[in-house]
C-alpha cells in the first residue's frame, strides 16, 4: 500500500477536519490553530436524517459517525462526529497507512545473529548474539531457518556468550495494563518477538492427572520452553492466575476448568527476549549447535552478521494484520515507523502521540488521544471525523480491508446489497463497537465513513477479571453491529441523493 498525497486528497482532509465544529458568537477562549496551508474555509455538517435507527437500535451510550464524499469532500451524513471515542481496532487501519507511508511498502524486519569471533574448526571462539529488530511475525519456523543458516556457515558450537539483544526499542509487559492477566491478545512487546508472543498451552486427561506442554507451537517445529511453565492446582477460582518469576511466567490454572477432554489455548508471554533466546536454543541444538544460558544485554553488540533471516515485505505484514486484527503487529509496526527518523520513544504512549501529530500535521485531523497503535488500550481516543478524514485522504488503505456484508434494507435480510460493496475494518471491546471503511455506491460514487459506539460508563465499570466475557457486553455489541448495518445499507440505499 502506498499513501498519496495528492492535492486533492489534502483538500479532502481538510474539508472533513472541520466536521462538528460550530461557529461561536464571541471570541475563542484561546487562539485557533491555523488549518494546514491551502485548506479553505469549512461548511458546517450536514445532520444525520437516519436518526430514526438510531433510536430503534436501543443502544445504550453514544453513537456517532461521519460519511465522507471522495470526490468532493463533502460530509454527507454526520451525527456527533467530533466526540471522542474509543476507535479500538479500527485504528489499525490508521496505523496502516502510518507505518507505509514513513518505512515504504518495501520495508522488511531482519533477525539476526552476530559475533566478533572467527570460526575454528566449527568452534565459534567469541559471543554469539541473537539481534532483534521489531519483527513482529517472527515465527518459530523462521527461527529454524536461521538456526540452520548458522549451521550452514560452520558453526557447531559456540565458546563464548550466547548474548541476546532485542534493539532500541521500547518494551513492557503487556500492550494494555486494564486486560486481565491470561488473554493472548494482550502480549508483551519489545524489539525480540517470537509467536506474537504466546505460548501454546496443551492439556491431556491421563487418568486423575494432565499431561501438560507449553510449546512454541509452529508448523514445521513445535519445540517446549522453560521460560513458561503450567501448575494444575484445586481451586473453583479463578480459571487461571499469573505470578512473575525470575526470568519465567508462572501459570496456575483450576483443575475443573480442564474438564475430561483434550484442550488447548494460546497464552501471553510476558519475557519475549529469553522466550525467543530459549526456543533458539533448542532449534540450535537440533541442529548440533550447543549454545549456553541466554544473556539479556541492553546495549547493541558489535560484530558482522553470520546469518539472518527477513521478513514479508510491510505491505503483506500489514494486510495480515488488518485481516486477524493482530495487535502485537499493529504496535511493532507503529513503534518502528516512529522511531524510522532515528529519534526514540519511550514507550507506547509517546509512539501514539507522535502518530497523533502526523495524523494532524498531514490531514487536519485535530485533538486524537492515542496511547497505542492497536486501539486495544482504554485511553485512546478519537472521533468519526478524524477516522473519516484520514481514511478519505488515504484510499489505497481500502486494498488492505475485508469485504463487509450487509444486507439491502428493503429486502431479505441474507441478501447482499446488488450493486453496492464496502471495505471495511471493525473494532470491538467491552461496551465499544466500531466500524470504518469505504463504501462505493451503485453509479460508482464512493465515500469513506467511520460509525463509533461505545457505553464506557459499563466498560469502566467492569472489573479487570471480568474483561474477558463480561455480563452484557456480547448483546451490547450484537444491537452495535445490527445498527452499523443498518446505517449502511440505508447510505447505500441513499448515495446518490445524499
Amino acid at each position: 500500500m502506498t499513501t498519496r498525497l495528492t492535492r486533492r486528497s489534502v483538500l479532502v482532509a481538510a474539508t472533513a477536519a472541520g466536521l462538528g465544529q460550530a461557529a461561536f458568537a464571541r471570541a475563542p477562549l484561546s487562539t485557533e490553530r491555523p488549518q494546514p496551508r491551502g485548506v479553505p474555509p469549512v461548511a458546517a455538517p450536514v445532520q444525520s436524517g437516519f436518526e430514526h435507527l438510531v433510536e430503534r437500535s436501543n443502544l445504550s451510550g453514544v453513537v456517532a459517525y461521519a460519511l465522507i464524499d471522495l470526490e468532493s469532500g463533502k460530509t454527507l451524513d454526520a451525527r456527533q462526529p467530533g466526540r471522542k471515542l474509543p476507535p479500538a481496532s479500527t485504528l489499525k487501519a490508521i496505523t496502516s497507512i502510518y507505518a507505509s507511508q514513513r518505512l515504504g511498502d518495501d520495508y522488511q524486519f531482519k533477525t539476526r545473529l552476530y559475533s566478533t569471533a572467527k570460526i575454528e574448526d566449527g568452534v565459534l571462539l567469541g559471543d554469539i548474539a541473537l539481534v532483534g529488530d521489531g519483527d513482529p511475525t517472527l515465527d518459530t519456523d523462521t527461527l529454524g531457518d536461521l538456526a540452520r543458516a548458522l549451521r550452514e556457515v560452520g558453526v557447531h558450537s559456540v565458546s563464548g556468550r550466547f548474548l541476546v539483544w532485542s534493539g532500541d526499542f521500547p518494551s513492557g509487559k503487556m500492550i494494555d495494563e486494564g486486560q486481565p492477566d491470561h488473554v493472548a491478545y494482550n502480549p508483551a512487546f519489545c524489539g525480540l518477538n517470537l509467536n506474537y508472543n504466546r505460548v501454546h498451552f496443551e492439556w491431556k486427561p491421563r487418568g486423575d492427572a494432565f499431561d501438560i506442554t507449553m510449546q512454541a507451537r509452529g508448523l514445521r517445529f513445535s519445540p517446549g520452553t522453560n521460560v513458561s511453565r503450567m501448575a494444575v492446582i484445586e481451586r473453583s477460582a479463578p480459571i487461571f492466575e499469573y505470578r512473575e518469576g525470575a526470568g519465567v511466567d508462572r501459570w496456575s490454572v483450576a483443575r475443573k476448568a480442564l474438564g475430561r477432554k483434550d484442550g488447548a489455548r494460546w497464552l501471553p508471554v510476558r519475557f519475549p527476549e529469553l522466550y525467543a533466546a530459549d526456543v533458539f536454543r533448542t532449534l540450535a541444538r537440533s541442529n548440533g549447535i550447543l549454545l549456553g544460558d541466554p544473556v539479556v544485554v541492553r546495549a547493541r553488540p558489535n560484530g558482522r552478521v553470520l546469518a539472518e533471516v527477513t521478513s514479508k515485505p510491510l505491505n503483506e505484514i500489514l494486510k495480515g494484520m488488518m485481516r486477524y486484527s493482530t495487535n502485537l503487529t499493529a504496535e511493532m509496526t507503529g513503534l518502528t515507523a516512529s522511531m524510522a527518523n532515528g529519534v526514540p520513544v519511550k514507550d507506547l504512549i509517546g509512539s501514539g502521540s507522535r502518530m497523533a501529530g502526523w495524523a494532524e500535521t498531514n490531514f487536519g485531523a485535530r485533538g486524537m488521544q492515542l496511547r497505542d497503535h492497536s486501539g486495544l488500550g482504554y485511553a485512546s481516543e478519537m472521533s468519526a471525523e478524524n477516522m473519516a478524514q484520514i481514511l478519505a485522504a488515504n484510499t489505497d488503505v481500502s486494498d488492505l480491508m475485508r469485504p463487509f456484508r450487509f444486507p439491502d434494507p428493503k429486502g431479505n435480510a441474507k441478501d447482499q446489497m446488488s450493486g453496492v460493496s464496502v471495505a471495511a475494518k471493525t473494532g470491538t471491546l467491552n461496551f465499544v463497537s466500531t466500524l470504518a471503511g469505504f463504501l462505493e455506491g451503485r453509479s460508482g460514487r464512493r465515500a469513506a465513513f467511520a460509525i463509533f459506539t461505545a457505553d464506557k460508563s459499563k466498560r469502566d465499570a467492569i472489573p479487570v477479571e471480568q474483561r474477558e466475557r463480561p455480563k452484557g457486553s456480547k448483546s451490547w455489541s450484537r444491537r452495535s453491529r445490527s445498527l452499523q448495518k443498518a446505517l449502511l445499507g440505508h447510505w447505500a440505499d441513499n448515495l446518490e441523493r445524499l
